[in-house]
């Protein structure tokens, strides 16, 4: 029996709102598996699911595919 994750993974956009703290693969760091924290600013993706992650604009201004909700 499968364990269920202690954090939920990005790819359904529900699940996504601004101002959750979420952790991000920016798209130079696709190579590197690199993640990075922010809060969310605004849900870029339009589609309800990407396999890939939701793309969403940090408050920093960056922008990425979540990896985790944390």
């Amino acid at each position: 029996m499968l364990k269920k994750l202690e954090f939920l993974e990005g790819t359904r956009r529900a699940d996504i709102k601004p101002g959750i703290e979420v952790k991000v693969e920016l798209t130079e760091d696709k190579r590197t598996g690199r993640l990075t924290a922010g809060k969310v600013k605004e849900v870029l993706t339009s589609s309800p699911n990407h396999p890939h992650g939701i793309k969403v604009m940090l408050e920093n201004g960056l922008v990425g595919r979540i990896k985790q909700i944390i």
